[in-house]
């Protein structure tokens, strides 16, 4: 998320306030003089001696994702939390660790948790509720990252890095009143990507594909590595049955954010199309890291299994699904279809029931049926 570039989110060295052990305290010299990767082994040796200490599983975790081994971060996080479960300081290294890792449901969680701790609009409380918000963004949540950000909206409404993550979460929301009143803000400040990042969307919501397309294309050209533009991109052409130029775009996208769900997703759906099924499940699965127990990604890989001859695993995955989302119309289709070709027509006809009963509901919420 572009908006997460104004950030500066360290895993930060633990502040001791009395004097560390010796061994420790050799570490801790080596780490916070700037060569992290030095004192990894040092702090595996101390840790052999101690292996309760909170202060060395923390720095040691802080010097792993320092150096990007973020798996084995989290590890050293976890034993500590195991400790002190309400340590602050384990608590938002963990939090930022399954970040820079795409777990972003954790990442959501572990912020929750250390908002609540910082002084309201303080710096830390600004930075952790940006990344709490932009977490949102990234699961679909878009609700309340907006009720997160509407009290910097009020206190300091011309910070760029506010509007832009309050704008995508509005635009997203179908909010495009408000979100476009929030993009105007950007606009005052003279021709940006983010600017045209936020107008492709708006012309996304509305089905402009064609307009869309240009304003994304120019973003593009004006920020070639922003977040979300080349997967917005993709969307757009898409929207024009460009498959092609758009698996190109989605491809790109993930050179600049490996962790963008549009991205994953879709590539996962134009695999599926194009019958490369081991592949469509291997974008599927990375979609559902990034959200978990998401409807629509558990429907695709369903349709995976369908469409590769699996109608077990594909019976079973839709009779689930159901069970999360009684009204996802699409999953009673296909699991009709699928108890059809498995000779099961009692159950298929009561699945085609539903479909009928749900389509006509949803008929009738329409103005133009009334």
């Amino acid at each position: 998320m572009a908006g997460a570039q104004f950030l500066i989110a360290l895993l930060a060295i633990r502040v001791f306030g009395q004097q560390p052990p010796e061994a420790l305290a050799e570490a801790l010299r080596v780490h916070q003089a700037g060569d992290a990767k030095a004192a990894l082994p040092l702090y595996r040796e101390y840790l052999k001696e101690h292996p309760e200490s909170v202060d060395g599983l923390v720095n040691f975790g802080a010097a792993l994702a320092h150096e990007g081994l973020f798996d084995e971060a989290i590890r050293q996080y976890d034993k500590a939390l195991a400790l002190q479960p309400e340590n602050p300081q384990v608590l938002l290294n963990l939090a930022l660790a399954h970040y820079k890792t795409g777990r972003y449901a954790d990442a959501s969680a572990g912020f929750g948790k250390v908002l609540p701790r910082l002084q309201p609009f303080s710096a830390p409380h600004r930075q952790i509720s940006f990344l709490l918000a932009d977490c949102d963004i990234r699961l679909g949540q878009y609700k309340p990252a907006i009720e997160l950000l509407n009290g910097y909206d009020q206190k300091t409404p011309d910070d760029m890095a506010l509007a832009y993550l309050l704008g995508t979460a509005l635009l997203k929301d179908k909010q495009s009143e408000r979100g476009g009143v929030v993009i105007d803000r950007i606009l005052r400040k003279g021709e940006s990507a983010e600017s045209r990042l936020l107008m492709g969307t708006v012309k996304l919501n509305s089905l402009d594909f064609t307009g869309a397309r240009d304003e994304l294309q120019r973003a593009a050209e004006l920020n070639p590595k922003l977040p979300e533009v080349h997967g917005s991109l993709g969307l757009a052409l898409l929207g024009l049955s460009q498959n092609d130029a758009a698996t190109a775009e989605f491809r790109r996208e993930l050179e600049v954010d490996p962790n963008n769900f549009a991205a994953v997703f879709q590539l996962g759906i134009l695999a599926k199309q194009e019958q490369r099924y081991a592949k469509a499940r291997e974008f599927l699965a990375r979609s559902l890291r990034l959200r978990p127990g998401d409807p629509a990604v558990l429907y695709q890989s369903a349709t995976v299994d369908v469409a590769s001859g699996k109608l077990e695993e594909a019976r079973l995955e839709l009779e689930d699904l159901i069970r999360r989302s009684p009204e996802f119309t699409e999953a009673h289709v296909s699991l009709a279809g699928v108890y059809y070709k498995l000779k099961r027509k009692e159950e298929g006809d009561r699945e085609r029931a539903i479909v009928r009963r749900l389509t006509a509901e949803a008929q009738a919420r329409q103005p133009a049926s009334r």
